[in-house]
């Protein structure tokens, strides 16, 4: 048992029975009451979604998953496919599972599915990911490198920030955390 000042973005509670993805997490403190903890959660069964306050006295049981190394083999519409790297075993997760995941899978990319009595209930990506620029505009004669950044779409479909001499072409690292630009990374 955790205590609910402790909750964060990404974990996983149980909560009357039921397995909870914490989606969003907001410490509240207004003025002489005691501090809340106001939480959107979403239901890994049935992708259900509510908001819940916690009191910050309130205890919370924390849900501890199994970690195993597995691969990205292939999407087939909502449904995601991964290889387990010690067994080869194939497992497969929904969208709603994978969540915002979706917009950094590639094909053969090495991830962490969470386990929850056997089942594959969620992923663990990587903090960092190398994605390739499929579409951005070009660069701006005259314009320095410290320029205001252009939107680009990386071969995943997500649609970032990036500096004005990135290119089409380009592979760039990305912090899946914050769905922001790091680096250019050199290939080749």
């Amino acid at each position: 048992m955790i205590d609910a000042t402790k909750i964060r973005k990404g974990m996983i509670i149980k909560l009357e029975g039921k397995l909870y993805r914490v989606m969003d997490c907001q410490l509240i403190t207004p003025g002489r009451w005691k501090a809340m903890v106001q939480t959107k959660l979403r239901n890994i069964k049935d992708g259900s979604q509510l908001e819940y306050r916690f009191r910050s006295e309130d205890r919370v049981e924390q849900a501890y998953l199994e970690e195993v190394e597995m691969v990205f083999l292939y999407r087939s519409g909502d449904e995601f496919f991964f290889m387990n790297l010690q067994n080869y075993e194939q497992i497969k997760l929904d969208l709603e599972a994978i969540g915002d995941g979706v917009n950094y899978l590639v094909p053969e990319m090495v991830l962490t599915i969470e386990f929850y009595e056997g089942q594959p209930v969620g992923i663990n990506l990587p903090k960092t990911v190398d994605l390739k620029v499929v579409e951005t505009e070009p660069i701006l004669k005259g314009a320095t490198q410290t320029a205001i950044n252009k939107p680009a779409r990386l071969e995943t479909g997500l649609v970032i920030q990036v500096p004005q001499f990135i290119k089409e072409g380009d592979v760039i690292r990305v912090d899946t955390r914050e769905d922001k630009y790091l680096e250019r990374v050199k290939t080749g």
